[in-house]
């Protein structure tokens, strides 16, 4: 089996093939750099994302939140479970730690909002 891909690892975008046997990565064509092939390898076999979205306040507004790193693709829908659960105090800073173990990462603030 192929899958193509385009990297989003740099600006450059490189538009890669990837030979897989089953689950496995045969190789990896079109990578301008290694970082490029790591990127591929990972998504082929165990894609991660960093997840971005909203926790509710405790005053009714909405603060924008993300995961510190990346978790699995295939937690997300349970990361999001936890995110739409939780209730943020105010004051928050960004930076400010707003869950601290969802799927093996910490969802953290991305903006300030006072009480």
């Amino acid at each position: 089996m192929e899958r193509e891909l385009t990297c989003i690892i740099c600006p450059r975008g490189c538009r890669m093939k990837v030979a897989l046997e089953g689950k496995e990565v045969v190789s990896v064509e079109g990578n301008a750099c290694p970082r490029g092939k790591t990127y591929a390898v990972t998504e082929c076999t165990n894609p991660h994302r960093t997840v971005t979205s909203t926790v509710r306040c405790e005053d009714g507004s909405v603060l924008p939140v993300k995961t510190e790193t990346t978790i699995a693709k295939a937690d997300m829908e349970k990361c999001m479970r936890e995110i739409n659960a939780a209730v943020a105090k105010l004051p928050v800073s960004i930076g400010d730690v707003i869950l601290s173990d969802v799927c093996g990462t910490r969802v953290i603030a991305t903006a300030n909002k006072n009480a």
